[in-house]
């Protein structure tokens, strides 16, 4: 059987392809084909594409990057729990909340809730930060 934090780590990989795919085709319809299938230039466009684009749409490039972001510090503590030996119930269920922060992030991030987005943001935080303590003990 698969170690729970490896099964939501490809879960977090299937979420991220899934922001792509909402983020892309929004994209595209919003600012058409002839912008997002080009080299992107800024100075050819005017702006970056980000920039382009409407609020919400702007907050789906903020949200993709921003899960960037936190998923190499999750995949980091995944690698050192498992390499380490130190995968527990704990950091199963530490990846778990890890991983529902991020599907909760996206719509919050969307939507513009305020102060939802950061304390969603956090538990995610908070839940990879503990994980990686866990492989320390």
């Amino acid at each position: 059987m698969t170690a729970p934090e490896l099964q939501v780590l490809a879960l977090a990989g299937l979420l991220q392809a899934g922001q792509y795919v909402w983020l892309s085709v929004r994209a595209n319809r919003e600012l058409g084909l002839g912008r997002t299938l080009g080299p992107r230039d800024p100075q050819r466009l005017g702006a970056p594409l980000e920039a382009l684009a409407s609020p919400r749409t702007g907050r789906l490039y903020r949200a993709l990057n921003n899960h960037f972001e936190g998923l190499i510090l999750f995949t980091l503590a995944v690698v050192v729990l498992i390499l380490g030996d130190k995968t527990t119930g704990l950091s199963g269920l530490l990846a778990w909340t890890y991983l529902a922060a991020r599907v909760l992030y996206v719509p919050a991030y969307y939507f513009g809730l305020r102060p939802w987005r950061s304390l969603i943001w956090l538990v995610g935080f908070c839940a990879t930060i503990a994980m990686i303590g866990l492989a320390l003990v």
